[in-house]
């Protein structure tokens, strides 16, 4: 099975189009169009019931301490976590792409709704969820896609991992605000193939900036 894409190259830059915030001169970073990536699979195995679909960042500081502080950086040895942006369950078998833009459009301040989504799916909620718990203008359940923004003064890039599960089940029943982690329990024993396609992002000057978009790249 192969995951593919026509909105950034595997192993490279992803567009600030599909970004949650971009490189901004003055203030360091600014809301992007966050829309969410095509992606297209192939090859599933015989006896696929359903798809999942998470993406995840494993480059997240583990410590707050020095994110987005003036005067300091965060040190490419610091030990990271995974921030899960996007988990998408019970994909049609059938259903062999996602269109640009087809979930997600846009920051929606307080988080998008959810966990019912387009194409007959569910969406559980992202780390921003919890990343925002405590500020009044933000704060609320983030339901489905919302793209990179990671620290502007982190020295590591980060990767962005889509990773496609074809199962053996058709439906994964779930709570309704359910998290990366739930659904990685419950396909444990249920997992016929997998396939994953990486992008890169920095919000980092030093570092290499977002390119544009640029079609047909797989």
């Amino acid at each position: 099975m192969k995951l593919s894409s026509s909105s950034f190259p595997r192993n490279g830059s992803i567009p600030e189009r599909y970004a949650f915030c971009r490189i901004d001169a003055k203030s360091h970073i600014a809301l992007a169009d966050n829309v969410n990536p095509q992606l297209s699979w192939n090859d599933a195995p015989p006896g696929t019931q359903s798809f999942v679909l998470i993406c995840s960042d494993p480059d997240v500081p583990s410590r707050r301490d020095d994110v987005n502080q003036e005067g300091r950086h965060v040190p490419d040895s610091l030990p990271r976590v995974d921030f899960y942006h996007w988990t998408l369950i019970n994909l049609a078998p059938e259903v062999s792409a996602i269109e640009e833009g087809a979930f997600s459009s846009g920051v929606t301040a307080r988080g998008k709704s959810g966990p019912d989504a387009p194409m007959g799916t569910r969406q559980g909620i992202n780390n921003y969820t919890a990343w925002f718990a405590a500020d009044a203008d933000m704060n609320g359940n983030y339901f489905g896609y919302d793209g990179p923004c990671p620290p502007w003064n982190d020295a590591r890039v980060h990767r962005y991992i889509f990773t496609l599960y074809a199962l053996d089940v058709r439906t994964l029943d779930l709570q309704d605000a359910f998290r990366a982690e739930d659904v990685l329990e419950a396909i444990r024993d249920h997992v016929l193939a997998e396939a994953s396609l990486i992008g890169t992002y920095t919000l980092n000057p030093a570092l290499s900036a977002p390119t544009p978009p640029k079609a047909g790249l797989t």
